[in-house]
């Protein structure tokens, strides 16, 4: 009997740290504006995805929540519910046009950066994008570091040589960088077009050059990098509800994730930012819907 009692208090008392051990201490998640899925397929120049998909996890049918339009879908991307829940409903939203259904001490909605600074006072956070609408997502007054780091053409190289000198500087428990060119050049030149895939290689090409930072850091080992997007496009535009517009890649590596290649379980777009949760040992409010990629970690 004294050994079922001590049992039962192990299992209460201290197994329930467990569930929110933290499965890497840093997180990079690169937001790709408007990375189509159906087009992704095609793209053959793209090394560094492609060696994070073979070393890791992914999905080609991550799904937009609707309209499959900008703000929508990072507002979701960082606040872990749905159109109907945050509130954001226009592709530039600044403010949400529907009351949220939970709001912060701030009266926004709960970002993953929110949550990150209520239960990781100490943890250093850090955003840069190139697209003005992003800060009103994210509740800036959470994050250690944000930058809106806009250059001409949407060019992707100055904003990641911003990002790397943070990385190294800092070396960030969780840090967002945000291209919106893909989807500039969507729109101006046509989803899936030679354009459209010369700037993807330029992105891959960054993304080497931020993978490169973790290990100039230090922190590359201990660091889980994930590539997500928030819609695709078809001819020159989104924000219909086709699956060429809706579909999206998701890949996954690093500490702790297996080398599991493409994973068959269905992903929203409300899941991103409750794996980043998961990954960082941090809770999420009880009005977020989204669920954690469980099934990619070992």
């Amino acid at each position: 009997m004294k050994r079922i009692v001590i049992f039962l208090f192990y299992v209460l008392a201290i197994a329930p740290s467990f569930a929110a051990k933290q499965k890497a201490k840093h997180v990079l998640m690169i937001a790709i504006d408007g990375w189509a899925a159906w087009a992704f397929k095609q793209a053959t120049e793209v090394p560094n995805m492609h060696s994070m998909m073979e070393n890791g996890c992914y999905t080609l049918e991550k799904r937009s929540v609707l309209p499959s339009a900008s703000a929508i879908n990072w507002a979701t991307t960082f606040m872990g519910v749905c159109t109907e829940m945050h509130g954001y409903t226009q592709w530039n939203s600044k403010k949400p046009e529907i009351p949220p259904v939970a709001v912060n001490s701030r009266g926004m909605s709960p970002t993953i950066f929110s949550i990150i600074r209520e239960q990781k006072p100490n943890a250093e956070t850090g955003c840069i994008y190139d697209w003005g609408v992003i800060p009103y997502l994210t509740d800036t007054a959470t994050i250690s570091y944000h930058e809106y780091a806009l250059s001409p053409n949407n060019a992707c190289e100055p904003l990641t040589q911003k990002a790397v000198a943070y990385i190294k500087a800092k070396k960030p428990d969780f840090f967002t960088v945000y291209y919106g060119g893909l989807d500039e050049t969507g729109h101006e030149k046509g989803w899936g077009t030679p354009e459209y895939f010369a700037f993807m290689k330029r992105i891959d090409t960054c993304i080497g050059d931020l993978i490169q930072a973790l290990k100039d850091a230090g922190i590359y080992n201990d660091t889980v990098i994930m590539i997500t997007s928030d819609h695709g496009g078809r001819g020159k535009g989104h924000g219909g509800i086709t699956l060429e517009e809706m579909l999206t890649p998701y890949i996954i590596c690093g500490k702790n994730v297996k080398k599991g290649g493409e994973f068959k379980e269905v992903m929203m777009q409300f899941d991103v930012p409750a794996t980043v949760a998961y990954i960082l040992g941090v809770t999420p409010p009880q009005s977020w819907i989204g669920r954690p990629i469980k099934q990619v970690f070992k």
